[in-house]
């Protein structure tokens, strides 16, 4: 596991604001924290180069794409050993309909998050993709009704707001 890395407050409303928005310009950003927009983009490097930001993201709706049904799979996986694994891994996230895919611990050792056209989509990608390989023991489905998105991550005992 990575180790944490020491942010202090300026750091820590950065990324609160990033989180709501990456988009904001280093300039709002600087406004917003009460620094200079050199400090601000010198701060969001650092962020970046320590590992804190990984990355920005594009955010899609999945049902104006035509895949307006969402489910976690729970996937179990017999034998569970190493030379299964990689393939199984690799060939789940190259599917189109894939948006997560987290090794689990206890009776399941997938959860898949997908998103698809309809219940017939589903079922075909349950059957064809997952309940046709071989190393694959079981799948439990559960529809998606609804999701939201969380506040921020912060480090533990961070209030959520400034």
């Amino acid at each position: 596991m990575a180790d944490s890395v020491a942010l202090d407050p300026v750091d820590l409303h950065i990324l609160r604001l990033l989180q709501n928005d990456a988009r904001t310009t280093y300039r709002e950003l600087a406004a917003e924290v009460g620094v200079a927009p050199s400090t601000c983009l010198d701060r969001v490097t650092r962020l970046r180069r320590s590992g804190v930001i990984l990355g920005d993201q594009l955010r899609l709706d999945p049902a104006k794409l035509g895949r307006g049904l969402q489910a976690l799979l729970l996937v179990q996986v017999r034998p569970h050993r190493r030379e299964l694994i990689g393939p199984f891994v690799d060939r789940i996230r190259a599917l189109p309909e894939s948006r997560a895919l987290f090794h689990l611990t206890g009776p399941d050792d997938y959860l898949v998050q997908v998103a698809v056209a309809d219940a017939a989509d589903l079922q075909r990608l349950v059957l064809d993709e997952f309940t046709s390989r071989r190393e694959v023991a079981r799948v439990d489905t559960r529809l998606i009704f609804q999701q939201w998105d969380c506040g921020p991550l912060l480090p533990p005992g961070e209030p959520a707001r400034p």
